[in-house]
């Protein structure tokens, strides 16, 4: 396993930064649920569903065979699955190429800043903008722990971002990827999204669009394609969530466990590294430097190229009594949702405090949930689920 690089290149990251610094000193319910059946791999590699998923997804009218030749393009309310029991996600193979990944558009997810509301002290002034900067390519040497998440939804082919994370019931092994809850389900007017796949390092060289399209398959997906055979996201951002965040935004965040569409090789495996996720970061005071890496597709930014922010957090509230979230200054647009937060431990190590969740029109911030313990409730869940497998 290659070593973990600091957050910054410079030996200190408080040093190293020129921060635009904000003033310093921001439930437990999960609706996701106790998962009870889902996909799994029989030894020629073929996806599988067991019969009392399949019984259920009957009830709504789904014929699996259908679904993979089409029919998961038909987004009738009776038709799109919206109760955490109900994920299917059946491996189509081929269904992302290069092409489709290309083509994958940024979900909506911009808040007006004259729609923030609730500072009861634990809003912070505004962050002034950090121009994002382009990462280094190859991004394995770097940060193959990061990639993209494509979905489908009413509207198309959508994109995100999201990282490898550490299986505490399978070290060394991990087959999580943590993400952002609206890159997985469209909150309280939809259901699940369908076709959710992460691709580890996407564009690993950095081409640029035009010479994207002609790279050869290995250089848009180096480490191939991860379906997501399971995920599970927060009550909140089921019931609440909605296209500018909702009341759902402070609970934004999923986590999805993910099987090869080809190869039996574990996804930490693959690409070498998962990271820790720190469920008691200390409060935005504490942390000298937070970092924020993700795809940015939305103007003027393309989705082919990883960019990253770093700032000193700040505190946002969006409605009383809901969580304050995470804020930094960031120029990073559509696209870079769900991509992870970061922050040094000791020794130079990254681990995993949130995932991008809103930002304003102007882009010149992102906030991102504080994770609490419904966050590590789900992961939990998520790990204990797969224990052994």
């Amino acid at each position: 396993m290659r070593p973990i690089r600091p957050l910054l290149a410079a030996a200190s990251v408080a040093a190293a930064l020129a921060l635009t610094a904000t003033a310093c000193g921001p439930s437990e319910e999960n609706a996701g649920g106790e998962p009870t059946a889902s996909a799994d791999r029989t030894s020629d590699g073929k996806i599988t569903i067991p019969d009392d998923l399949k019984d259920r997804l009957k009830e709504h009218g789904i014929d699996l065979d259908k679904w993979r030749n089409g029919e998961w393009k038909n987004w009738d309310k009776d038709k799109w699955l919206r109760e955490a029991k109900d994920y299917v996600n059946p491996i189509i193979e081929d269904l992302w190429d290069p092409d489709r990944m290309r083509d994958a558009e940024q979900p909506e997810r911009p808040v007006e800043d004259g729609d923030i509301s609730g500072d009861e002290g634990v809003t912070d002034p505004t962050p002034e903008p950090v121009e994002a900067a382009a990462v280094k390519a190859p991004y394995h040497d770097g940060v193959p722990e990061a990639g993209k998440v494509l979905f489908d939804g009413p509207q198309g082919s959508m994109v995100c971002s999201a990282t490898v994370v550490k299986d505490p019931a399978n070290p060394g092994r991990s087959n999580l990827v943590w993400t952002a809850g609206h890159c997985v389900h469209a909150g309280k007017e939809g259901g699940w999204y369908r076709n959710i796949a992460f691709v580890p390092a996407y564009n690993d060289l950095g081409r640029s669009p035009d010479a994207l399209e002609k790279a050869p398959p290995q250089e848009v997906a180096p480490y191939g394609v991860y379906w997501a055979d399971w995920v599970s996201t927060s009550g909140e951002w089921i019931s609440q969530g909605g296209p500018t965040g909702g009341g759902g935004a402070p609970y934004d965040y999923a986590v999805m466990h993910v099987k090869p569409e080809n190869g039996s090789k574990s996804l930490e495996e693959t690409v070498g590294v998962a990271l820790d996720v720190d469920f008691g970061a200390p409060q935005a005071a504490g942390i000298p430097a937070m970092g924020a890496w993700g795809y940015p597709a939305a103007p003027p930014y393309d989705g082919a190229l990883m960019h990253k922010c770093v700032d000193r957090p700040g505190r946002l509230t969006l409605t009383p009594g809901t969580p304050t979230m995470w804020r930094i200054g960031c120029t990073m647009t559509g696209g870079s949702s769900g991509g992870g937060w970061f922050i040094e431990k000791p020794g130079g190590k990254l681990a995993l405090v949130s995932n991008t969740s809103i930002g304003p029109v102007t882009a010149g911030w992102l906030a991102g949930p504080r994770l609490d313990r419904g966050a590590e409730q789900i992961y939990t869940m998520m790990s204990d689920k797969f224990a052994g497998r």
